[in-house]
């Protein structure tokens, strides 16, 4: 799979004249080479996989990571770099770009450590863009990240079940998302088991919850606290971080409340927002613009008498956002293959907001849900 990919970015290089690419992005640098679990910029120590279009693969990674980058990593070779000595991950670097060859990075993803030596060696007329080239590869799904995609949907069931399972008076925010950890964990751990010959890699689900409750919900990306659920408050579990399966990401949330809906405004605001995934979903299928998709759900939202909402969906797949939106000004045509996060949502500034989502894949003619759990208002009330 890893060594199919590299063969087809070579030759993505060699149409766009471009010799040399520089990935530096986690997820890219997994995508080609099949390398992961490093320590990267957050501790340092950079990583960057060398591509030569007429060439071979090189890998640039710490000492440290010797036993780990020769075990999983599909290159041709590996440089190692040890903290203080020479000149670190710098050595390899001028001798493998030379003094002519053309350049792709991926300006928006680079280090800016790593830019900065870079542009000290490379003129930058020399450079061009690769982060296009490398989204557009990445967009169409293979069967077997499909395969991986379906997984990663039933992760995201099994953690929702346990979630919405916890959610009572009186239980911390945080029991909840401990819950819906533990479920993810146990499932991932037996799809790897069952389907996948790889101990490598972790079943964890190790995302910190995205969660709100009560006057909370207004909070959008708000995570698990020791705040107690309180009867008749809505509560909303977001899974966008946490459905991450053999690296694969989905998007899945819900919003719920406990025994019943103490403010009356609320369901019907709930409701709109799952109108709007609805109208989404009806305009979701290869052919349409990604943008059409966002209309159709901004269309519902701004009738009801809403403000205007945030981007509608994403595509997912090894990173948590990848290429195309399902936003205003994204005219990208779906096709087959494409996996993406589809939201339907409100929001009440300072008093409330719902929102419902999904993960799928676009098939031949239409789409495949590869995350559910209930949605009617009847059926989230616990």
């Amino acid at each position: 799979m890893f060594l199919h990919r590299i063969s087809k970015l070579k030759e993505h290089l060699t149409d766009a004249g471009i010799d040399i690419a520089l990935i530096t992005d986690d997820d890219s640098v997994y995508y080609y080479s099949g390398y992961y679990d490093y320590l990267h910029m957050d501790f340092g120590r950079p990583t960057i996989l060398v591509v030569v279009a007429d060439g071979e693969t090189v890998l640039i990674t710490p000492t440290m990571e010797k036993d780990l980058a020769e075990s999983l990593a599909e290159v041709d070779r590996i440089e190692l770099w040890n903290d203080g000595m020479g000149a670190e991950w710098r050595e390899a670097l001028p001798n493998l770009l030379g003094t002519t060859a053309v350049v792709g990075i991926e300006s928006d993803l680079i280090p800016p450590l790593v830019r900065t030596f870079i542009d000290s060696i490379v003129d930058p007329k020399r450079y061009r863009h690769v982060t296009p080239l490398v989204s557009n590869m990445r967009m169409i799904k293979s069967e077997e990240e499909l395969k991986i995609a379906r997984h990663a949907g039933e992760v995201g069931i099994a953690m929702m079940e346990a979630g919405r399972g916890a959610i009572r008076e009186g239980v911390a925010e945080y029991e909840v998302a401990l819950s819906a950890t533990t479920a993810g964990t146990h499932k991932a751990a037996q799809l790897l088991q069952t389907y996948y010959d790889d101990t490598r890699m972790s079943p964890s689900i190790h995302f910190m919850q995205i969660l709100a409750s009560g006057q909370e919900i207004t909070m959008t990306h708000h995570r698990a606290s020791t705040k107690k659920l309180k009867y008749g408050e809505p509560v909303f579990l977001c899974f966008c971080g946490m459905t991450d399966f053999h690296r694969f990401k989905l998007g899945f949330d819900r919003t719920f409340w406990i025994g019943e809906i103490a403010d009356r405004s609320q369901g019907a605001a709930y409701q709109t927002a799952v109108d709007s995934q609805a109208a989404a979903l009806s305009v979701l299928r290869p052919g349409v613009l990604a943008e059409e998709v966002h209309a159709a759900y901004a269309e519902v939202i701004q009738s009801a008498g809403f403000e205007y909402p945030f981007r509608c969906g994403r595509a997912t797949g090894f990173s948590f956002l990848e290429y195309p939106q399902l936003v205003y000004g994204d005219k990208t045509v779906l096709e087959p293959g494409m996996v993406f996060a589809v939201d339907g949502s409100v929001t009440v500034p300072g008093k409330f907001r719902a929102q419902v989502g999904d993960s799928f894949i676009i098939t031949k003619d239409g789409y495949e849900q590869i995350t559910s759990h209930p949605k009617t208002l009847a059926e989230v009330i616990v």
